[in-house]
């Protein structure tokens, strides 16, 4: 399984516009064939900091998914929304195990 956490810190005037573009990418990718998980989280302390937890089965799978519609509208949506370059993490997920 492979893992992107990716951190996004969003300017004060756009986090709702900003969960409502997730969300709709959130829908889109849990529906790609090798999308395992694909979670939006916002900062309780800080409300304009957001974790997009992204797991695919594959690394071709989280590679197909930079090329769907609804990630290439949601990048481009959010791109001046950002309080600064969102930050990809990338990881190798050991538990649970997950089949290609």
């Amino acid at each position: 399984m492979v893992v992107t956490i990716v951190y996004v810190s969003v300017k004060p005037g756009y986090v709702e516009a900003f969960k409502e573009a997730c969300r709709l990418n959130h829908e889109g990718s849990i529906k790609e064939p090798g999308n395992v998980r694909f979670d939006i989280l916002q900062s309780a302390d800080e409300p304009t900091r957001f974790v997009l937890y992204e797991a695919y089965k594959t690394q071709q799978d989280a590679a197909a998914h930079k090329e769907t519609p609804h990630y290439l509208i949601w990048r481009e949506t959010v791109a001046d929304w950002m309080a600064e370059p969102r930050q990809g993490v990338a990881y190798q997920g050991i538990f649970p195990v997950v089949n290609a």
